[in-house]
């Protein structure tokens, strides 16, 4: 968890994925929404990799990148059930 919380932490990531979230993409075209270099950019998709908030999949000569829902829905859960408003928040009311 803490991996996908660093991972989250830098704006760079986050516009990556809001970017995925209309589907996969090159990392060519990853790369060229961002005035950074090469090596930046893929160091950025591999740490959203390590976190397990996206998947690579070859294409060809390319490699395109998918957004993992079940790690995003994973940490709203988690920041759900910090605010009170989670599952176990939830489960807890009902048990009360």
């Amino acid at each position: 968890m803490n991996a996908l919380f660093k991972a989250l932490s830098h704006p760079v990531r986050r516009r990556i994925i809001e970017m995925l979230r209309k589907g996969p993409m090159a990392s060519g075209d990853i790369a060229s929404a961002f005035d950074m270099s090469w090596p930046t950019v893929t160091g950025h998709l591999n740490a959203l990799k390590d976190a397990g908030l996206v998947s690579p999949e070859r294409d060809g000569s390319s490699i395109r990148y998918r957004l993992e829902i079940s790690a995003v829905e994973e940490a709203m859960a988690f920041l759900m059930d910090i605010a009170g408003t989670g599952r176990a928040a939830n489960a807890q009311e009902e048990t009360s």
